[in-house]
């Protein structure tokens, strides 16, 4: 039996809904026939956008979305993306598969899904090889409410009142494909980039992402904090979740794992509960007076391709060891939402760990969309402190704790997230709820599989939630967690 505590007078503060945002870039088939297939296509859409997916989205509670890159942002240039759709530039996308972008999808089209499905728009701003004031002109056409050139072309373009665009990132990846530049550079970059950023209105100022460290590069942290983190709100934070990590041409299958790598997997993803811990400690140590948060703005698994496809689509499959890394990071994520304030799974559709994959007019929801819908209680949510016991399970070398967990409240009562990794044995979660009231009624889904399961094309329902019992003890509930499962109590 695995005891765990749910401390009702202790937290660390709200959950920022941000947590659970998503990413979208020029890449492969996330855009294009993910979710923008144009307004002429036999495919239902709303204004180019696939209503299915929308639809999809809507129902996760999708808060924030970041686009357009990714390293395709520092070779994107706005302008090529505005106006009307036949006068648009025709680009190669040199980073991604060397196929034609036509630019048919660019600030209106974004702008315009983010209206569809509620959420913020992240804007990740050209640093690598665009201008200040082209930038400079990008936050003025999307803010200025007033009248400037920029607003004036904005309103030739059809959109007369201001999208108020909150999130910007400067740059992305500076270290690598946005520039390759050291860290003393960018840092002074990010400075003068962030002088020009400006406000447009004094009820939505924007909100300034520096580009942060990959992994473990500490160094990068503490040099942009020191030299831009009092022009800055946030800096960001990459890492994913690689089973070879030494060889990134063989990273290893998305299916049709051996078990060692699945541990290999769930021990690498769990780092990332130490790069917060390191890289949250230097921001904190620098912001002085200021709050400066950390938005881990690219995660996930990070697998070969699918044989068959375009190397540069990065197109994966999604199975239930997918599900299980998304659970292990937003708990990561909740337990540390007094430093982190945004995150972003890489990417929404048909990349990497995705929630959805798309094929023509047909769609799949992955058991990493199952465990984000299950989750989403937690938005906005008051995070509580949380323990349980665990036991090591794995083989060799390769061995992580077997549960993982995060506990939030809010006005629909306390949701308990809590993934088990063990892959052949079950456990008995025995959970106490102290300082939090007698409870009265307890109700649970839970989603599980065999490790490598996933949903396809025609089997579209292989794994899914469905619902399990919890039984009401003296002091909290009690619930059995099958093998390779996620599972989300809902306590009243």
């Amino acid at each position: 039996m695995a005891k765990a505590i749910i401390n009702g007078n202790r937290s660390k503060g709200q959950i920022n809904k941000n947590i659970y945002g998503h990413f979208s870039e020029h890449l492969g088939r996330c855009i294009y026939n993910g979710i923008y297939v144009g307004e002429n296509s036999d495919i239902p859409n709303l204004r180019g956008m696939r209503t299915d997916v929308v639809n999809a989205l809507k129902t996760l509670g999708i808060p924030v979305l970041r686009w357009p890159g990714g390293c395709f942002a520092d070779t994107y240039h706005w302008r090529d993306g505005i106006g009307p759709k036949e006068q648009r530039k025709k680009i190669v996308n040199t980073n991604w598969g060397g196929v034609t972008e036509d630019n048919s999808f660019g600030t209106h089209e974004f702008l315009e899904l983010c209206r569809q499905l509620h959420c913020e728009p992240y804007i990740s701003g050209n640093v690598g090889s665009g201008t200040v004031q082209e930038f400079s002109d990008w936050v003025e056409y999307c803010n200025m409410g007033g009248q400037s050139p920029m607003a004036e072309e904005r309103r030739k373009n059809g959109q007369d009142a201001p999208w108020n665009v909150k999130y910007w990132g400067i740059g992305n990846e500076a270290w690598g494909c946005g520039g390759n530049m050291r860290p003393e550079f960018y840092g002074d970059l990010c400075r003068q980039y962030a002088t020009y950023l400006r406000n447009y209105d004094s009820d939505h100022p924007i909100y300034k992402i520096a580009s942060g460290a990959n992994t473990a590069d500490y160094h990068w942290t503490k040099v942009v904090m020191e030299r831009a983190g009092a022009l800055i709100d946030a800096v960001s934070l990459h890492y994913y979740t690689v089973p070879r990590e030494e060889n990134w041409n063989d990273k290893g299958p998305a299916t049709g794992f051996s078990r060692q790598e699945y541990f290999t997997t769930l021990r690498k993803t769990l780092y990332m509960d130490e790069l917060i811990e390191n890289h949250g400690r230097i921001v904190k140590q620098y912001q002085g007076n200021r709050k400066v948060g950390l938005c881990v703005d690219e995660w996930g698994t990070w697998f070969d391709v699918e044989p068959g496809t375009n190397p540069g689509f990065l197109y994966q499959q999604n199975t239930m060891r997918d599900a299980l890394v998304a659970a292990v990071n937003l708990n990561i994520f909740n337990n540390h939402c007094d430093t982190v304030v945004m995150a972003n799974i890489a990417q929404v559709v048909n990349v990497l760990q995705s929630v959805i994959l798309t094929e023509g007019k047909k769609l799949v929801l992955t058991p990493t969309y199952h465990v984000f819908e299950m989750y989403r209680g937690h938005q906005g949510a008051q995070q509580l402190e949380s323990y349980v016991e665990t036991s090591l399970v794995g083989q060799g070398e390769e061995r992580v704790p077997n549960l993982h967990l995060s506990a939030s409240q809010s006005e629909d009562g306390v949701l308990v997230t809590v993934a088990n990794l063990d892959d052949t044995s079950s456990a008995v979660f025995d959970c106490v709820l102290s300082g939090l009231g007698k409870v009265t009624e307890v109700s649970g889904r839970v989603l599980t599989g065999e490790r490598g399961e996933y949903n396809d094309f025609g089997s579209e329902e292989n794994v899914m939630p469905v619902p399990t019992t919890a039984q009401i003890t003296s002091d909290g509930f009690q619930a059995i967690l099958p093998a390779c499962s996620v599972a989300a109590f809902v306590v009243s």
